[in-house]
């Protein structure tokens, strides 16, 4: 049995920034998987994914620098076009290639773990009927952004999660960020928001701010945890997926809700930093965590 599984597609991406433009992999799967190998390896992990046949190099990249990856085949896989402006924490998109959606049937054949951290894309990629097979088996975790996505033509607009009661009920741990969260529940104050989720049945709140930092609230109780600045920002592509691998990284290995946020947001420092996912060490987001204790 894993500690954790992240299950989500891989994507091809095409960043455009007011500096540069580039092309690489993305997707939850692809930075959560990148994130998690350059942690200890005292957390064991494994990442489903879905991919077209014609891109299997990205699998095989991934495995061969001791990824665990199981791979399902896809018609096509998964190709944003991601726009960024003067805001590096807003972007435009637009979907140019899609993959299929996962079933409950190829959930079953995925391997036992203790917890299921959802990288959702687009809204379709999570039938129910596959969450909840998924939720007999171990713990979920959701990354809310793909359930908020709907395709207009090739552009990618945000819309209410139409399952959004139904599955929050199966959910231990959901993160989400400023923008998401007004459209789940309509209200821009954190602490509302938070409360409104958990109300729903989710057992952990994580609400990422961008530049403001986190908060999290579990058991009737709120931690705030604030960001640490960047000393240059390169690409934000990822940064949430980083925040998630930090997070269940720390809480699989018993830290409090406190310790792996800090981690988490630390984690998302270093990965700005850098183009791509994250490189870093332990080491260094510990030693980011000491130059930054109050």
């Amino acid at each position: 049995m894993k500690d954790i599984c992240c299950i989500g597609h891989i994507t091809l991406d095409s960043i455009i920034t007011p500096s540069a433009s580039f092309h690489q992999n993305g997707g939850t799967a692809y930075y959560f998987a990148y994130g998690m190998n350059h942690l200890l390896h005292d957390v064991s992990f494994q990442i489903v994914t879905s991919i077209a046949p014609k891109d299997f190099s990205t699998i095989e990249q991934m495995k061969s620098v001791g990824i665990d990856v199981q791979c399902f085949q896809s018609k096509d896989t998964v190709f944003f076009e991601n726009t960024y402006g003067a805001n590096a924490n807003k972007r435009t998109q637009r979907l140019l290639a899609k993959s299929d959606p996962f079933t409950a049937e190829q959930m079953q054949c995925v391997e036992d773990a203790q917890v299921y951290h959802l990288g959702t894309l687009l809204s379709d990629d999570f039938p129910v009927d596959a969450i909840e097979v998924l939720a007999q088996k171990g713990r979920i975790s959701i990354d809310v952004q793909g359930f908020l996505r709907d395709v207009q033509g090739q552009n990618v607009v945000p819309v209410d999660w139409k399952d959004k009661e139904r599955v929050l009920a199966m959910t231990d741990v959901l993160k989400l960020n400023e923008y998401e969260m007004e459209v789940v529940t309509g209200s821009r104050e954190p602490h509302e928001v938070a409360r409104t989720i958990a109300a729903w049945g989710v057992r952990e709140v994580v609400l990422t701010l961008g530049s403001y930092g986190s908060l999290i609230y579990a058991n009737g109780h709120f931690v705030e945890i604030p960001a640490y600045p960047p000393r240059r920002c390169v690409d934000v592509t990822g940064c949430g997926d980083t925040f998630s691998a930090g997070y269940l990284y720390c809480r699989a290995k018993g830290a409090d809700i406190a310790e792996a946020a800090r981690f988490a947001a630390a984690m998302c420092t270093l990965k700005i930093e850098h183009q791509g996912p994250f490189c870093g060490t332990i080491q260094e987001v510990n030693q980011l965590l000491m130059n930054n204790e109050d």
